[in-house]
């Protein structure tokens, strides 16, 4: 049909496994419905479950976990973070709390009224996140990041915009996380798992004891991890950049159709 993208023939290829995938899920039992969805230990959870008054703070509840889980490295370090999307505050200040002293928070909000938020240890920048000159103009006043969430706009393009332009300014080890992608066909989304495809590209390369290696792409050697949540996706960067991706043998009996 005039008009309609036309599928290559890889994509063509992976669609009725996608579509497996798809119905697969419709069909499927949960496990481990009886487990706790938070642990009664995440400092996050308590410091939201006390905080009846104030500036607000509005989260899905599943959110804590998974901050907990991929965050708990920086608390009572150096951090620099920088959350997209004020709103009432409360979250700035919850993330102080949560680091501790020695973090330095960044706002950014299309609202001038969130300057009202800034003080010595918190930093606000006024823009549209889609806008990548506000981005380049950050990255010019701010030093590298360790973690970036994303809680703004929620469009594509908005999403899109502000990652391309803050992934590279992370520091190594640093987290990005995107929050708030709803739907099957969220085009966020969509873009991740095009990103996250290539976490399995490289070529095979057999040695002579029958060991594999692949040399990385550039995005393989920088990347950690690709997780994704309900509503949540979190990029986490490698310490150190990968230089050989190894499959190695030890051992000394070994089948021999392999």
């Amino acid at each position: 049909m005039v008009g309609q993208p036309r599928l290559s023939a890889r994509s063509a290829l992976t669609l009725p496994f996608r579509n497996r995938g798809l119905a697969f899920r419709d069909h499927c039992s949960p496990i481990g419905s009886d487990a706790s969805e938070t642990s009664p230990l995440n400092p996050l959870v308590a410091y939201f479950e006390a905080h009846k008054t104030g500036r607000g703070i509005f989260k899905w509840n599943h959110y804590f976990e998974i901050y907990h889980r991929h965050l708990h490295r920086f608390v009572g370090q150096s951090v620099h973070f920088l959350e997209v999307g004020i709103y009432s505050g409360g979250s700035l200040q919850m993330w102080s709390d949560y680091f501790g002293s020695e973090a330095h928070i960044y706002g950014v909000d299309i609202e001038e009224a969130c300057r009202a938020y800034e003080n010595e240890k918190t930093t606000i920048f006024i823009g549209d996140q889609a806008d990548r000159n506000l981005w380049r103009r950050i990255k010019h006043e701010i030093p590298l990041i360790d973690v970036v969430l994303d809680d703004g706009g929620h469009l594509p393009e908005q999403q899109i915009a502000t990652f391309e332009e803050m992934l590279p300014h992370l520091r190594p080890g640093g987290v990005y996380i995107c929050e708030d992608i709803h739907g099957i066909n969220n085009r966020f989304a969509a873009y991740l798992q095009g990103l996250s495809s290539q976490l399995n590209s490289g070529e095979l390369h057999r040695r002579a004891n029958k060991e594999l290696s692949v040399e990385p792409s550039s995005f393989q050697s920088s990347i950690n991890g690709i997780h994704l949540y309900p509503f949540v996706a979190v990029v986490e960067l490698n310490t150190t950049r990968v230089e050989t991706i190894e499959a190695r043998r030890h051992g000394t009996h070994w089948q021999p159709f392999f």
